[in-house]
C-alpha cells in the first residue's frame, strides 16, 4: 500500500458490484466482542431477576455499540478511501470498541459507565477526524461535514459531563443525549445530502445481522452443551437446542427474504427511518442468546425466574425482531397475506410466553411465517414468469 493519501471524494452511489471491504468485515467482528459481553451480562441479570435494570442497562450499552457502528457504516458508503490513514483511523475506532467492551460489566451491573463512555467517545472522535478530512477535500459537502464534526464533538463533551451527574438523573441525561445524537445526522444532512449506496448499506446491515445471529447460536450452543455435560436434563436441553435453532434460522431466513437496497435513497426521512429502526432489530437479535442462556439455566434449576419469566427471555426478543423487521423492511413491499401473517405471528410469539413449551411454539410460529412468506414469493415469481411468456 502506498503512503500517498487518496483524495476523500464521494463514492458513486450507483457503483456496480459495491461489496463490503475486508476492513469493514474486520470492523464488524470487533463489535461482536462488545455485543457478546452485553448479552452475557444481560443473561446474568435476568437469571437473578433484575429484569428492569438488566433490560435498561442492555438498551443503553447497545445504543453505544449500534450508533457507533451505524455512523461508521454510513460514512464508509459515502467516503471510504481505504488508504492507510483511513485504515488507521478505523483501527482507532476498533480500539474504542474494545475499551467499551471492557466496561460493559461495570455499566450493566453497577451502572458505572466510565469505561463505556471513554470507549464510545474514542470511536466518535475518530469519526470526527474522518468528517474533517472529507470536508477539507469537498467544497460541495463542506457544510455537511462541518455540521457533523461540530455536532458529534459537542455531544461527546456532554457524554463525558454526564458522568458527573447524580444517579437520580443519569437515565434522563442518557435519553437527552440519545436524542441529540439522533438529531446530528438530521441537521447535518440538511446542508447537503451525502451520497448513499443502497445496495452497499443493505449488504452491511445484512452482514451485521448474520454476525449477531451467529453469536446467538454460538452462545446458546455453549450454554446447552455445558448443561448437557453437567446435568441430567438432556432431553429438555436437546429440545431447547432444536427449537432455538429453528427460531434463529427463521430469523435469518426472514431477514433475507426481501431486498432492502431501495430502503436507502433520495428521501432523507426514509433512509433515517431504515437506519434508526434497525436499533430494535439488532438489539433483539443480540438479546436472543441471553434468552437462550436464561432458558438453559431455568431447565438446570439455576436462577430464580418463574416459568413465564424464563419463557419471556426468548419470546420477547424474537417477537421484537419479527415485528421490527416487518415494520422497517417488509410492510411496504409484501402481499396482503404476508402483512397479516407476519405481525400476527410476531404477536403470537409474544403470547407464547404464557404457555408451556414456549420455545417450541415460537419455532412453530416462525416456521409458519416463513412458509407464508416463501410460498407467496414463489407464487409471485411464477405469476410474473407466466405473464412474461
Amino acid at each position: 500500500m502506498s503512503l500517498a493519501l487518496r483524495p476523500m471524494v464521494p463514492r458513486d452511489p450507483n457503483e456496480e458490484h459495491r461489496a463490503a471491504s475486508s476492513l469493514e468485515l474486520f470492523f464488524d467482528l470487533v463489535f461482536v466482542v462488545a455485543v457478546s459481553f452485553a448479552s452475557v451480562e444481560l443473561a446474568h441479570l435476568l437469571e437473578e431477576n433484575h429484569i428492569a435494570s438488566g433490560i435498561g442497562a442492555y438498551a443503553m450499552v447497545f445504543f453505544a455499540i449500534w450508533w457507533a457502528w451505524m455512523n461508521f457504516t454510513w460514512f464508509a458508503t459515502s467516503f471510504d478511501t481505504d488508504d492507510w490513514l483511513y485504515r488507521v483511523t478505523t483501527i482507532v475506532q476498533m480500539a474504542g470498541v474494545l475499551i467499551l467492551a471492557s466496561g460493559v460489566s461495570d455499566a450493566m451491573i453497577d451502572y458505572d459507565f466510565t469505561l463505556v463512555t471513554i470507549g464510545y467517545v474514542v470511536m466518535r472522535l475518530a469519526m470526527v477526524s474522518q468528517w474533517i478530512r472529507a470536508g477539507l477535500r469537498n467544497d460541495e459537502f463542506r457544510d455537511t461535514a462541518v455540521r457533523y464534526a461540530v455536532g458529534i464533538t459537542v455531544v461527546q463533551v456532554l457524554w463525558v459531563a454526564r458522568l458527573a451527574l447524580p444517579d437520580s438523573v443519569t437515565v434522563l441525561g442518557f435519553v437527552a443525549l440519545v436524542a441529540a445524537e439522533l438529531a446530528v445526522p438530521v441537521l447535518a444532512e440538511r446542508a447537503g445530502r451525502t451520497p448513499l449506496h443502497g445496495e452497499h448499506i443493505a449488504e452491511r446491515y445484512g452482514l451485521f445481522t448474520l454476525i449477531l445471529l451467529g453469536e446467538s447460536l454460538l452462545a446458546s450452543a455453549t450454554a446447552i452443551v455445558g448443561g448437557i455435560d453437567e446435568h441430567d436434563h438432556t432431553v429438555e436441553l436437546v429440545g431447547l437446542a432444536m427449537a432455538t435453532l429453528v427460531v434463529v434460522a427463521g430469523m435469518w431466513w426472514l431477514y433475507f427474504s426481501v431486498s432492502q437496497e431501495d430502503s436507502v435513497g433520495a428521501r432523507l426521512g426514509r433512509s433515517l427511518s431504515f437506519g434508526y429502526t434497525h436499533y430494535f432489530v439488532f438489539a433483539a437479535a443480540g438479546a436472543v442468546s441471553a434468552g437462550i442462556e436464561v432458558a438453559v439455566a431455568h431447565i438446570e434449576g439455576d436462577g430464580v425466574l418463574s416459568d413465564r419469566q424464563s419463557s419471556a427471555a426468548i419470546t420477547i426478543p424474537v417477537a421484537v425482531f419479527v415485528l421490527g423487521f416487518w415494520m422497517v423492511a417488509m410492510r411496504r413491499r409484501s402481499s396482503r397475506l404476508v402483512n397479516i401473517v407476519t405481525p400476527v405471528g410476531g404477536v403470537a410469539v409474544l403470547a407464547a410466553t404464557a404457555v408451556p413449551g414456549s420455545a417450541v411454539v415460537s419455532a412453530a410460529v416462525t416456521a409458519l411465517i416463513l412458509l407464508v412468506v416463501v410460498g407467496t414469493t414463489v407464487a409471485d415469481r411464477s405469476a410474473h414468469s407466466s405473464g412474461s411468456t
